[in-house]
């Protein structure tokens, strides 16, 4: 049994492997025609944010976000709860959804709130790129979670095989970069290349990415849409989450 591991995005998660062609995803209703995906246009959310250089303005910042993340998906998400954020203490370098020690800062779902390290690296950042980033990145994991998207994308296929395994996992992240792209258009975020973006690592090494163009196309989708809808990846093509 190959074990499908999820971290950073979405906490602790996994699939199973097996036999069979990759293909688009049937007979998964919470995936293919999730209620989510006729949620209206995210309402434009008023989020002006200003990271500075010091650890309490980018805890600051990073809590605004949240603030401003719960706002925005409210209204398309049925029976939300509002998430938290819970600072790690500066030593407790350990994430919870891989149990590895991270030595820089990074952000991920443990339990119904994102847990956040802040380090030198996002503190002294003169730019909030890689926060936003990480931040809004794992947003997309809170969607999914209270939508039944991951319990369902856990859910797939227990006996697929390798390739249509990596094809789901791909489908998954890729909706993941998808919904980063509603949220940065809701919170009025201005995005004119993608490419800096999709070059920002996860904490942990996420070898199930699509290709560049694909990642680019999808976050890309989402932003110009700027509803959920626009991110059904799990009807998608396979040249289109390849």
């Amino acid at each position: 049994m190959i074990i499908r591991l999820l971290a950073g995005t979405a906490a602790g998660l996994a699939l199973l492997s097996g036999t069979a062609l990759a293909e688009p995803v049937k007979g998964a209703p919470e995936l293919t025609h999730n209620e989510l995906y006729k949620a209206a246009r995210l309402p434009k959310v008023a989020c002006a944010l200003d990271k500075g250089t010091s650890s309490a303005s980018t805890r600051k910042y990073i809590t605004k976000l949240v603030g401003c993340l719960n706002t925005a998906w409210k209204p398309a998400i049925k029976d939300f709860v509002p998430v938290e954020v819970a600072f790690k203490d500066a030593d407790d370098k350990q994430s919870c959804s891989t149990g590895l020690d991270v030595s820089g800062s990074f952000s991920e779902i443990c339990g119904t709130a994102i847990r956040v390290r802040v380090a030198d690296d996002w503190i002294k950042a003169k730019q909030d790129l890689t926060v936003f980033t990480s931040i809004v990145r794992t947003w997309s994991a809170v969607v999914t979670g209270q939508t039944g998207i991951g319990e369902a994308w856990w859910g797939l296929e227990n006996d697929a095989s390798g390739p249509l395994m990596n094809e789901q996992n791909r489908r998954y992240y890729l909706q993941i970069d998808c919904f980063a792209g509603v949220s940065a258009k809701a919170l009025g975020r201005k995005v004119e290349d993608w490419k800096p973006v999709i070059k920002i690592p996860e904490f942990w090494k996420n070898r199930f990415h699509a290709k560049s163009a694909n990642r680019l196309y999808w976050l890309e989708k989402g932003y110009r849409a700027g509803k959920p809808g626009a991110c059904n990846t799990w009807t998608a093509s396979s040249s289109k989450v390849a």
